[in-house]
Order: structure tokens, then C-alpha cells, then sequence
């Protein structure tokens, strides 16, 4: 393999901030280190160091008024966006998608392997949410540019080799919007840097961005009436609304560090994960700080969560369900083994993601009859 160059290009579909995606998007850079970068807008002071160290071009996207915080406004134009990219320079193209991203075109002879997070929700089953609660302009909008948009979304879908989905959840919205077939790689999650603790609070946990599609407000009308004790970290746009109602047994952190979210994952008595995730990280440290999740039935949580060794489910998305799971689980609590949590989530390391990773690129490569294997570097490094 020593003989050859391959030249590698990233697309990724936007790079204002730090989330899920972009910590995945980290753990490709470490795979192949001299790739290029490609996104639609790019705030480099909300990135990590390691992404601003690397090359990024942008699409003609970011160039217009407000892109960095209006990109989403401009979601009818990214199309023609990715396609007016030219990428005949390079051998191998990996997609990362949760918005456009995979439809770049690309020399007949390239590889183009797509990491799908997430076919684009707000054009897809999530289209009648994202229009109620977007305001005026979008519930106008919306049904002008949606149907073009699904079109596209599902012709430029063949022009990836093969498809990387980032759970069975999304792996089956997949085979549904796409038409295409997807093998699932799941995403890293640096269950390393997570210890148990010792002891443990009496305190629930709740984690993430207060948004309506990940349900805190569940959490928050479950534990109020319950009386249980909850600590609810995260912000948002819910953030005001669902202080104002909790009962005084809910307490609210807009953000921790990472150390102190770290001690706060370590001595919950248990997390709660209300939303329906397409995979969800957050459980995964939770196991792997040896604690248990309580988690909502539905989407990742299930592939994630052993139902009476690392957690329980509830089944209906509501406070009286929830509150039925966390009286289970309080009769259930001793049977916990911490040891187990973290043997599960070990399930989720790097270097599986890396190994399979890397295996799914390298397929894609001989299926095409390319004369091209995985770059030297990202199989010895």
C-alpha cells in the first residue's frame, strides 16, 4: 500500500458549534489527517481546536448575508451548493449528513462513502413539527421548497457507494426515505474519559438542549409531580418556560464543564432520556461513569440500554409512564451492577467505530473495482 496517494475530501453540512456530529466528525480527521474539509458555513470560534487546525473551504453558502446564523434560511439553495463544488482532485469522498451534504458530485472513478446521522428531519417525519413551531415564514416557506428538496435528496442518495447509519433507527429511515440499503456503524463515544464513582446523590439527572423533540418538559411535569428529586443541565429555548413550572424539587444548570459533568453522570442515582434520538451519546457516558438510564423506548436508547441490566424503558411518552418506570426502577435499583453499565458502553469505543469504519471504506473501494485503498496513514495510524 506504500505506493499509493489517496486524496481525501470531508463534507460536512455546517460547522457552527460542537454537537454529536462534529465530535464524530473529529474521529474521521484522526482517520485520514491530510483530508480537506467541505461545508456549506463555518464559525471557526465555536469549533474545536483540532477542527480549526484543519483546511475548511466553504460552499458559496457562506458568503451570504447572515450565514452563520441564518444558514438553515438558505437550506433551498444548498443543493446547488455541494454541486457547484469541484472535487475531481480527489479519490475518496466521505459525506457526513444530517443536512445536505452526500450530494456532491464527484469524479466516476472517486469513492463516496456517506456517515448518515440522520436523513434531513425537517423535510422528512419531522416536517409538520418543524413548520408548526417555526414561525410565520416557515409554515410558509416550507411547503414551497420541501417537495423539491425530498426529490433531490433522494436522487442525490445514489451517488454515494455505500451508506454508513449511525443506529438500526436510522438505518431503517433510511431504507424508508432513501430507497438505499445502510450498514450500521455506530458513533464513537470516548468511554474512557468516564469513571464511577463511589457514591451517588439522590438526584435524577437530565441532560441536553432544551428543545421540544427531546421531551424535557416530560421530565420536568413527571418529577414535579412525583416529588422526586431532578437536576435538569442544558439550555434552550425551553429553558425559561420550564423553570417557571417546575416544582421546587427540579433544580436547572444552563451548562457544567466537562469535569463537572463528568462528577454529575458519576453520582446521579440515574439519568432520564426522555427524547426519541436517532442514537444518542449521552446515555452511553451515563453507562459509562457506571450509572443507569431510564430511558424512553423508542429510536437509539434501544440499542444502546439493556432493559434490566443497565437501565429501564418506558414505552409511552408520557409523565404518568415515566413515573411508573422510575417506581420500577427504584424496586429494581440493588440489582444494578455499575460494572455491567460500563462493559456495555465499552461496546461504543473508538476504535470499534474506527475498525468498522475503515472496513466500510475499504468495501466501498472494492465493490467500485478502484485501483485506490484506504490511505496508508489512516490503517497504520
Amino acid at each position: 500500500m506504500a505506493g499509493y496517494s489517496v486524496r481525501t475530501a470531508i463534507i460536512h453540512y455546517w460547522l457552527v458549534g460542537m454537537r454529536g456530529g462534529e465530535r464524530v466528525l473529529e474521529h474521521i480527521c484522526d482517520m485520514f489527517p491530510e483530508a480537506d474539509i467541505f461545508t456549506h458555513v463555518v464559525d471557526p470560534a465555536k469549533l474545536s481546536d483540532k477542527l480549526r487546525a484543519r483546511r475548511i473551504e466553504t460552499t458559496f453558502i457562506a458568503r451570504l448575508p447572515g450565514a452563520r446564523t441564518h444558514y438553515q434560511k438558505y437550506l433551498p439553495l444548498m443543493p446547488r451548493a455541494l454541486e457547484a463544488l469541484d472535487l475531481t482532485d480527489y479519490d475518496l469522498v466521505i459525506s457526513s449528513e444530517a443536512g445536505p451534504a452526500k450530494g456532491v458530485i464527484t469524479r466516476p472513478d472517486a469513492t463516496h462513502v456517506t456517515y448518515c446521522h440522520s436523513p434531513m428531519r425537517y423535510i422528512w417525519d419531522q416536517y409538520h413539527q418543524y413548520r408548526s413551531t417555526g414561525g410565520l415564514g416557515a409554515r410558509i416557506s416550507m411547503p414551497l421548497f420541501a417537495p423539491a428538496l425530498r426529490t433531490w435528496d433522494v436522487a442525490s442518495a445514489a451517488r454515494s457507494d455505500l451508506i454508513m447509519a449511525n443506529s438500526a433507527y436510522i438505518r431503517a429511515r433510511i431504507g424508508k426515505f432513501w430507497g438505499r440499503e445502510a450498514r450500521v456503524v455506530h458513533p464513537p463515544v470516548d468511554t474512557a474519559l468516564f469513571t464511577p464513582s463511589a457514591t451517588h446523590d439522590e438526584e435524577y439527572l437530565w441532560v441536553g438542549q432544551l428543545v421540544s423533540y427531546k421531551r424535557p418538559d416530560l421530565a420536568v411535569d413527571a418529577f414535579s409531580a412525583s416529588g422526586r428529586k431532578l437536576h435538569v443541565v442544558g439550555d434552550g429555548p425551553m429553558f425559561e418556560e420550564l423553570r417557571t413550572r417546575a416544582a421546587p424539587n427540579v433544580r436547572f444548570t444552563r451548562r457544567l464543564d466537562f469535569t463537572a459533568l463528568r462528577t454529575a453522570y458519576a453520582r446521579a442515582r440515574a439519568l432520564v432520556f426522555t427524547g426519541e434520538e436517532d442514537f444518542g451519546m449521552i446515555p452511553v457516558e451515563v453507562m459509562a461513569s457506571g450509572r443507569p438510564v431510564i430511558a424512553y423506548g423508542r429510536g437509539g436508547a434501544l440499542e444502546t440500554v439493556v432493559e434490566g441490566e443497565t437501565g429501564l424503558f418506558f414505552r409511552e411518552n408520557s409523565a404518568p409512564a415515566l413515573n411508573a418506570a422510575l417506581t420500577r426502577f427504584e424496586s429494581w435499583e440493588a440489582d444494578f451492577a455499575p460494572e455491567a453499565a460500563v462493559r456495555q458502553a465499552r461496546r461504543f469505543s473508538p476504535e470499534v467505530f474506527r475498525t468498522r469504519f475503515l472496513e466500510t471504506v475499504e468495501r466501498a473501494q472494492a465493490l467500485g473495482h478502484r485501483p485506490h485503498p484506504v490511505a496508508p496513514q489512516a490503517l497504520s495510524a
